[in-house]
């Protein structure tokens, strides 16, 4: 069963209060009181309960920062993206506006994670001082989930923003109005904390509270530093407008590598996570809610069951009110319909990932899935269809977003060992995610691990092997982005998905091999439908030879080809390396004092 992450509501307004008052300079409370609330358990999990709760606001991680962080990639659209101009489409595709309506508003996500910061950074000086971390293993471990929840939030803050100001100490008047600071100052700081937490944090299932994935564990605070070191090691967009790797010598990329690799094989060798035998099932069990610490699913941020829009924005969508959602919903943002085709057939992620098909007009007892269209396949990872209660919610399904999986650690040992280490090394790692995707089709990865050992440079390894497993892998998870920025090939995979969606929409070269339409019909259940058409080497011919079967076109759209509204145009409208972040909005640059300003985007 979901907990209800707002039993503690209470004294999480209790907290926030306090933050606010002293975000303005207000007398602090006595010491007194802050002794009781930092040395004090029950007290003091509602602090991790008042940094949480900034991420289910209105404007914050609920209904933006997932739904709109990380399109457009070469494996997540967003909807409507010919609809180039409009607000919400400038949020993905490289032209964003410092007015843009979709987050100009002092209550945005921007302005949520800083809020959560400032909560984390009344909350560490008052651990510091009061809560006996070094004695008390319960106040140990909340120390280290306040610091591993900062590291996260600055780490989207970079993802988002890119070079933010660096505030690590609680506001005061003289400290009200920061500058930007390049995002170095930021990764050293977050990777020492990082360190630091897992001296205090407990393993999954090793108490109470790590037996939930709700909670954070060691295991996550330490993937987590492993994903921050491959960014900080990686190419970033620094502060003086340069695309480059860092130039400071506590952050090479040798070093940062060798991070990531450490934390992610103390994890693999000690078991501390497991890639389940099914990739449906990974999924299935986030949509049941099983929350079992443990398992793939390393750390969820938790959402109650009348918050969160994880199915809302990214799942199968629902046109309908039907048995399975009180909400019609789903499909804010979409599979890129190029990565259907970049799976092998028999590869089980690719149905699990992406669905050719949404549920159409029903009655409140009934559901039926409908064809959907070449421009609008949906993210599959996410369904209400999967959920053991009905969402009733008009505007939230409660789905928790699931922010790390093992797998991620297993991708990321291989790619720090094969950059250090070299290929061959890596293998292993690989063989892992291969073997299941495949599943009982032994001789598929058998096949494709042959061609994995293939190479034997480890530059042409990373481009053929771990960037197409990793983009196969998290399709949905929205982390392509990050990983193309990090890689300096954010351009270049944009530049050939163009390239792609034009040739898939014409059935032309490496689409050649697919019909030009898709047939379908109604399954004997009423409910499901069977697809033709969508496998490489099936044909027209056949297609339209099915009895009972209808014939849809399956192009991006009816306009004419390569005029400016096709979807491999929309994709991009500026280089996307030119404006991998989103500039700071204009209400904050307003209320900075000067402050802050976007120069380094060239805005």
């Amino acid at each position: 069963m979901k907990k209800n992450n707002y039993i503690g509501l209470f004294l999480a307004v209790l907290v926030m209060l306090s933050s606010c008052k002293r975000a303005l300079d207000a007398p602090l409370k006595s010491s007194i009181e802050d002794k009781e609330l930092y040395s004090t358990v029950r007290l003091a999990e509602g602090v991790i309960t008042g940094i949480l709760q900034t991420f289910a606001e209105t404007n914050s991680y609920r209904g933006r920062y997932i739904a709109l962080y990380g399109s457009n990639t070469d494996t997540e659209i967003l909807s409507g993206i010919t609809s180039f101009t409009t607000e919400k489409s400038r949020m993905g595709n490289y032209n964003t506006n410092v007015n843009n309506t979709q987050m100009n508003a002092s209550t945005n996500v921007y302005a949520m994670l800083y809020s959560g910061v400032e909560r984390a950074n009344l909350a560490i000086r008052g651990f510091k001082a009061y809560g006996d971390i070094d004695n008390n293993t319960q106040l140990a471990q909340l120390y280290g989930e306040v610091l591993t929840l900062r590291a996260f939030m600055y780490m989207d803050l970079i993802k988002g923003w890119g070079n933010v100001p660096a505030r690590f100490e609680p506001v005061t008047n003289a400290t009200l109005n920061l500058p930007r600071s390049d995002m170095d100052v930021i990764y050293k700081q977050i990777l020492a904390d990082l360190l630091e937490a897992e001296k205090y944090l407990a393993w999954p299932n090793a108490t109470a509270r790590t037996s939930t994935v709700e909670n954070v564990n060691k295991a996550f605070a330490k993937g987590l530093r492993a994903r921050i070191a491959l960014m900080a090691g990686g190419y970033n967009m620094h502060l003086d407008g340069t695309t480059r790797l860092s130039t400071d010598p506590e952050l090479t990329k040798s070093k940062m590598y060798q991070i990531a690799k450490d934390e992610c094989l103390a994890l693999i060798n000690e078991n501390r996570g497991v890639l389940m035998p099914s990739f449906q099932t990974v999924f299935q069990n986030l949509c049941k809610e099983i929350t079992t610490a443990g398992q793939e699913s390393m750390w969820e941020l938790p959402f109650a069951e009348g918050r969160g829009r994880v199915i809302f924005d990214l799942g199968v969508n629902h046109a309908s009110v039907d048995k399975y959602t009180a909400q019609a919903r789903g499909g804010s943002v979409l599979a890129n319909p190029a990565v259907w085709y970049e799976y092998d057939k028999e590869d089980t992620r690719r149905n699990v990932s992406v669905t050719p098909y949404g549920w159409g007009a029903a009655t409140a007892s009934t559901a039926v899935q409908k064809i959907s269209t070449l421009s609008t396949m949906y993210l599959g990872k996410y369904r209400y269809e999967w959920m053991t209660r009905r969402v009733t919610s008009t505007n939230d399904d409660g789905i928790n977003w699931m922010v790390m999986r093992f797998s991620d650690v297993i991708l990321m040992a291989a790619e720090a060992i094969n950059e250090i280490d070299g290929p061959a090394a890596a293998l292993p790692q690989v063989k892992k995610i291969v073997d299941r995707a495949y599943g009982s089709n032994t001789a598929k990865a058998a096949a494709y691990m042959t061609y994995a050992a293939s190479f034997s440079d480890k530059q042409q390894f990373l481009e053929n092997v771990i960037m197409k497993q990793r983009a196969l892998e998290f399709v949905g998870e929205m982390i392509r982005k990050q990983d193309l920025i990090r890689w300096n090939k954010l351009d270049a995979a944009l530049a050939t998905n163009r390239t792609n969606l034009q040739d898939l929409h014409n059935k032309a070269n490496n689409y050649a091999q697919w019909p030009t339409k898709v047939y379908w019909k109604l399954n004997a259940d009423n409910e499901t439908i069977d697809i033709y058409g969508l496998d490489k080497g099936d044909t027209d011919a056949v297609g339209a030879a099915k009895v009972g079967y209808t014939a849809v076109d399956w192009k991006l759209s009816s306009t004419t080809s390569g005029t400016s509204v096709e979807t491999w145009n929309a994709l991009y409208v500026k280089q996307p390396s030119k404006q991998p972040h989103w500039p700071i909005w204009q209400v904050f640059l307003d209320a900075s004092d000067g402050k802050l300003n976007n120069s380094y985007l060239g805005l």
